[in-house]
Parts: C-alpha cells; sequence; structure tokens
C-alpha cells in the first residue's frame, strides 16, 4: 500500500508541475537545436551515445537545454547519476557524494557522474573540494552554468572539464516547442482545447528571447487564464499573449553579458552606427545598468574616439553626465542618446589616447632627464641663485604668441607623442603643429 500510495503523489506531483518541466524533452527528437553539441554526429552526442564522457561544463543562457540534456545523459548511462543544486548544497553534501561514489567504485564497480546545476553559485572553496575527485576520475563532473565559466568556475576545474556553450533557441525553434505542448495530451495542453492565435503565438516565441522555459511559462499562463468559451475553446489572441508575456526579461549577467553589450555599444560609436549605439544603449538601459555608468563610458569614448577632431564631443558627453545624476531615469535614456549619437556622428580621431600612451611608454622605459633649466620654477626666494628659469622665452612677447625653444628634456628632444588626424578640426591642429610660427628663431 505504501509503495502504491507513494506513486501515486509522484504522479499527482508530476501533473501539478509547470509545464516547462513536464515537456522536459526526454529524447533526441525533442531536444531542440544546439545541433554542433548534441546533433547527429557531433563529438558530444556520440561519447553520450557511447557512455564515455569526461567531465563537462555546460554554458549559456537560461532555457537553452542545459539540464535537459544532462538528464538525458542520466537516462542513458550506465552510471549512477546524482544532481545537486549549488543554491542548496554545500561542502558537507559534497563529501557524502564523492564517499558515496568511492565505495560504489570500490563494491560495485560503478561510475559516478555528478550534475551541479547552477555551479557558478558554487565559492572557490566548495569548488576547491570537487577538484581532487574530478582530477581523479572518482566522480564525471556535469556543471551547468548560466553564466561565464571564465569567472565563474575556477581554473583548475575548467582545466579538466570540456567547456560547451548553448545557445539561444530560434523563434522557429520555441514555435515547435509550443505546438509539441498543445499537441501533448498526456504532459502538455492537448485537453486543454486551445486555439493559439498565429500572431500570439509568434508574440510568444519572440517575448521568450531564445527561451524555452519561458516560452512555455508564457503560454501555460496565458492557457489556464483563459476561460474556455461557448463551445469549449481557450482562444489565445495576441492581447491576451502580450499581456501574459508583460515586459520581457533579457539574459543579461554582470559577468558576460554585461561586457559584451558594453563592448558592442562602445564598438558601435566608435564605428560611427548611430542606429547600433541607440539599440545597445537601449539593451544597457532596459537591462537596468546604472546610468551613471553608461554616461562614464560615453564621456570615457568622446575623448578616446573622438578627441580634438571634435573637442565639442567631451564637453556635450561631461554634460550628459551631470544632467543624468540630477534628472534620473527614465528621462534620462533621452540625454545618454543625445550623447552617444553625437559621439557616433562625430569626426573620429585616436590621436589622444595614442599621443598620451607613447607619453606614458616614455616615462617608463626611457631615463627620466632632469627638467631643462629655463623650464623649472624660478618662484620662489633662491631659485635665481640655482639658475632656474635663466634663458626661458615667454612666448607672448613673440609676434603669433610663439617662439622656438626646447620644452622636452634633453633626452627626449624632437620626439613626437601627439600627431593630429586629418579629421575634423585636427586639420588646422596638423597644419598649426607644422607650419612655422611667426617670430621663429
Amino acid at each position: 500500500m505504501d509503495n502504491l500510495f507513494s506513486q501515486a503523489y509522484e504522479e499527482s506531483l508530476k501533473k501539478e508541475a509547470p509545464l516547462a518541466d513536464r515537456m522536459r524533452p526526454r529524447n533526441w527528437e525533442e531536444f531542440e537545436e544546439q545541433t554542433a553539441l548534441a546533433g547527429p554526429g557531433a563529438l558530444l552526442r556520440r561519447s553520450i551515445e557511447a557512455d564515455n564522457i569526461h567531465s563537462l561544463i555546460f554554458y549559456g543562457p537560461p532555457g537553452t537545454g542545459k539540464t535537459t540534456l544532462a538528464l538525458l545523459i542520466a537516462g542513458m548511462t550506465k552510471a549512477h547519476f546524482v544532481t545537486l543544486s549549488a543554491v542548496l548544497a554545500g561542502v558537507a553534501d559534497l563529501r557524502r557524494v564523492i564517499e558515496e561514489a568511492r565505495e560504489r567504485r570500490a563494491y560495485y564497480r560503478q561510475r559516478t557522474i555528478l550534475f551541479i546545476d547552477e555551479i557558478h553559485r558554487f565559492n572557490k572553496a566548495q569548488q576547491d573540494a570537487l577538484l581532487p575527485s574530478v582530477e581523479s576520475g572518482l566522480v564525471t563532473l556535469i556543471g551547468s552554468t548560466t553564466e561565464n565559466p571564465m569567472f565563474s568556475v575556477i581554473r583548475p576545474l575548467l582545466s579538466r572539464s570540456r567547456l560547451y556553450r548553448f545557445e539561444p533557441l530560434s523563434e522557429e525553434a520555441i514555435g515547435r516547442i509550443i505546438r509539441r505542448a498543445l499537441a501533448d495530451r498526456e504532459r502538455g495542453l492537448g485537453d486543454c482545447a486551445v486555439e493559439l492565435e498565429p500572431a500570439a503565438a509568434r508574440h510568444i516565441a519572440q517575448a521568450a528571447n531564445g527561451d524555452a522555459r519561458a516560452a512555455l511559462n508564457y503560454l501555460e499562463f496565458a492557457v489556464l487564464t483563459t476561460p474556455p468559451d461557448e463551445t469549449g475553446k481557450r482562444r489565445i489572441t495576441l492581447a491576451v499573449a502580450e499581456e501574459a508575456c508583460q515586459r520581457r526579461v533579457l539574459s543579461y549577467d554582470k559577468e558576460d553579458e554585461h561586457y559584451d553589450v558594453v563592448s558592442a555599444f562602445i564598438k558601435s560609436m566608435r564605428g560611427s552606427d548611430p542606429q547600433a549605439a541607440l539599440y545597445w544603449l537601449a539593451r544597457l538601459l532596459y537591462a537596468g545598468e546604472p546610468v551613471e555608468f553608461i554616461a562614464r563610458r560615453i564621456m570615457i569614448h568622446a575623448a578616446e574616439d573622438v578627441g580634438l577632431a571634435d573637442p565639442q564631443a567631451l564637453v556635450v558627453a561631461a554634460a550628459a553626465a551631470q544632467a543624468v545624476e540630477r534628472i534620473g531615469l527614465p528621462e534620462a535614456r533621452i540625454v545618454l542618446a543625445e550623447a552617444a549619437l553625437y559621439i557616433a556622428l562625430a569626426p573620429k580621431s585616436n590621436s589622444v589616447i595614442m599621443g598620451i600612451d607613447r607619453a606614458m611608454e616614455a616615462v617608463e622605459k626611457q631615463r627620466a632627464d632632469p627638467v631643462p633649466t629655463h623650464l623649472r620654477d624660478a618662484s620662489y626666494k633662491g631659485a635665481a641663485v640655482l639658475g632656474h628659469g635663466k634663458g626661458y622665452k615667454y612666448p607672448h612677447h613673440y609676434p603669433g604668441h610663439w617662439v622656438q625653444q626646447q620644452y622636452l628634456p634633453d633626452g627626449l628632444a624632437g620626439a613626437v607623442f601627439y600627431e593630429p588626424s586629418g579629421e575634423g578640426k585636427e586639420k588646422d591642429l596638423r597644419a598649426r603643429i607644422k607650419r612655422p610660427a611667426p617670430g621663429l628663431e
């Protein structure tokens, strides 16, 4: 009786589980995309089918099949499969699993595969505790993470594992998953008599942003909150789908997408593409990046990528940074957009950063000669006795407010650090540097 009750209870829990969990793929045919990893003939798939996998790290956005693939492995391997959640487990749990794996290998000659979901949640000490067992082959590790493992997984563990990246699912793949859920009477919504408008299906697939779990959650919410009409059908219109999806959540973490999206934003401004600059700015804002951080990046690139080709760029960027501190969101988005567009559309020159970097390199690598005597401070008492300032020519006493004299140390006389480009206002600056000045001696 107890076993029958236990089985019945488990069955009821399965039926009450979220649609995304019930519809988790059970075989290769249901496993969508990721063909480079698990398609026919792919190395990983061949090793899974041969039950000969090494330690693996699955990395990618939510809802792309990382846990699903691990569970497919669990169903195909002869090894004992253990699952831990890094959110709940600690070192004591790891030690227990490792000790059981040692006994299992000693007494039954059976391997152990340890699947750790969200392995990035383990701290360094917890990951270190895994290392000896993974290195010796006592356990085969499968780690799943939504964060870049280069930032969140310790190097020794990475070097002993093979890294596989999962990509966001296409809208076509999401569409197939939705249709499968609507047709499946055992695990899905096949008994609910759902009529899903094509526009509604497209909206759900787009709003899911490559996340199969999100798509099924949206679909389930839309179906369960829509009462049947007089014919018994639940009609999911575009309006219902929009309400069910609400504001979509972007896949965005501080150790991966943060850097990638910021990089794309910077490179779009540098590349003079105003459309892309606005798009990546919107992605940053949508993901909740602090406006002060974005404003700082714009200021940096006003100097780095525009520089003296248009000195006004830095003025605009600095004004924008001050403005966003005072007004905040949502209006700050307008100020940031203006500054980003100004940078994107301004003439480009990296002469300023090249100049300062050359000067820094000279300071670092070359001898630090004394300041030339005629340039030394002569304002304090006794400086004249030391000869400070002797021979200095005051430029404003000469025609054109310029006079030829040496300003660099002797060892760097004639060195060139800043070379104006031919862009924007630097055309005039280049001519100004190169032409002889009135009163040249």
